[in-house]
C-alpha cells in the first residue's frame, strides 16, 4: 500500500493522492523522531519526512513551549501528516508503581509532562498548521492502559493516568478541529508492545513483541484509510476501536 502523503515516482498516475500531496509541496512531521518508534515512522515515511527531537535542528523539547513553537515555526509547508511518538513510561528513577503506596508527586509530575501536557502543547502549536481543504492527520501514540473502560489489573497509576488524560485532550481537540477544518483527522492510537526502551522492562514472555519497522508500518497502513469520521477516535495499531 501507498500512502497518500508520501512522494510520488513520474510512472505513477498524476492525479494519485500522492501525487497531489507532492505537488502542494506539503509536508510529514514525526515528533520524537528520535526514539525507537519514531525513527522507524520516519524511516518508513522516506527522506521528505521532517523528524523533530531533543537533538535535531531545531531542538524540540516536550517540556519547553518555545521550542515547540520554534520547531512548528521552521516548517517551510503546511504538514498533511504529524505523528507524536514521543511518551514516558519509566526512567530517571521511576518504575510504574504497582500500587498507591508507591505514588510521588515528582513521578506523577513527570508523567503528566512528557504524556499529556507536551502532547497538549504540540496540539496548540502544530494543528493550527495543518491545511485547509485538504486530508491532514495528527496522530499522537497514547497506551491501551489509558483506557479506563479497558483496566482490570490496576497499578501503573502515573501512566495510566497521564495516557487517559492525553485521549481527553485529543478527543476535544478533535470537536474543535470540526469545525476549524473538517477534512483534518486527530486521534490517539495505541502501538502495542513494541521491541522499544521504553517496553523493554515489561515485555514478558507470551506477549506480542514486534519490532519498530513492523509496528510503523502497521499503524501507516491503518493511518492511510482514515476518513474524517475518525477523527477523535482511540484506535488500536490494528485500527479496532478501543474504550475510553
Amino acid at each position: 500500500m501507498r500512502y497518500p502523503w508520501l512522494p510520488t515516482t513520474q510512472a505513477e498516475d498524476p492525479h494519485a493522492p500522492s501525487a497531489a500531496y507532492t505537488r502542494n509541496g506539503m509536508s510529514q512531521i514525526v515528533i520524537g523522531a528520535s526514539g525507537g518508534l519514531g525513527a522507524a515512522f520516519l524511516q518508513a515515511l522516506g527522506p521528505t519526512a521532517t523528524g523533530f527531537s531533543r537533538s535535531s535542528t531545531p531542538a524540540l523539547h516536550l517540556e519547553d513551549e518555545a521550542s515547540i513553537a520554534a520547531a512548528a515555526a521552521s516548517l517551510a509547508s503546511p504538514p498533511t501528516l504529524i505523528i507524536n511518538a514521543t511518551g514516558f513510561l519509566h526512567g530517571g528513577g521511576f518504575m510504574p508503581e504497582k500500587t498507591f503506596a508507591a505514588l510521588s508527586p515528582e513521578h506523577m509530575a513527570r508523567a503528566f509532562a512528557i504524556n499529556t501536557i507536551g502532547p497538549a502543547l504540540l496540539l496548540k502549536h502544530f494543528l493550527p498548521l495543518l491545511p485547509r481543504g485538504e486530508r491532514a492527520v495528527f496522530v499522537t501514540l497514547s497506551a491501551k492502559v489509558g483506557s479506563i473502560g479497558d483496566n482490570q489489573s490496576g497499578g501503573w497509576y502515573s501512566y495510566r493516568a497521564a495516557k487517559a488524560a492525553l485521549n481527553q485532550i485529543i478527543h476535544t481537540a478533535a470537536i474543535e478541529l470540526r469545525h476549524k477544518r473538517p477534512d483534518a483527522i486527530c486521534l490517539a492510537m495505541h502501538p502495542g508492545t513494541v521491541s522499544t526502551r521504553l517496553s523493554a522492562p515489561f515485555a514478558k514472555t507470551g506477549l506480542n513483541v514486534r519490532p519498530p519497522a513492523q509496528a510503523a508500518a502497521a499503524m501507516l497502513s491503518v493511518i492511510s484509510c482514515l476518513t474524517p469520521a475518525d477523527s477523535g477516535k482511540f484506535l488500536a495499531y490494528d485500527g479496532v476501536e478501543l474504550p475510553w
